[in-house]
């Protein structure tokens, strides 16, 4: 069983910044992916950014160049580094973990821009 624990959400300014962070109770060196979706108030949830076991990345089109994702392998945690933040940022921001054999979510952090 892995569990997962994301912090850092909160209020942010349009073109401010904000980092998440993903605690994992695992070894994240050995999952398979790690990723952040985000849900939005009416809409379906979306991946945000994934990250592989070998480290290659990949963003969804609406947050790259702003956004990035990385990993520490000591400490078991998945960051999410948000720039350039616009309202249409705002949603509840997931962290999700891959082990091939299950697939596990975060509770979930509110993210909010707004002036």
């Amino acid at each position: 069983q892995v569990q997962l624990v994301e912090s850092g959400g909160g209020l942010a300014q349009p073109g401010g910044s904000l980092r998440l962070s993903c605690a994992a109770s695992g070894t994240i060196s050995s999952f398979y992916a790690m990723a952040w979706y985000r849900q939005a108030p009416g809409k379906q949830r979306e991946l945000v950014a994934i990250m592989s076991s070998g480290g290659s990345a990949n963003y969804a089109a609406s947050v790259k160049g702003r956004f990035t994702i990385s990993r520490d392998n000591a400490k078991n945690t998945v960051d999410l580094q948000m720039n350039s933040l616009k309202p249409e940022d705002t949603a509840v921001y997931y962290c999700y973990a891959d082990t091939r054999r299950y697939t596990y979510w975060g509770q979930g952090t509110q993210v909010t821009v707004s002036s």
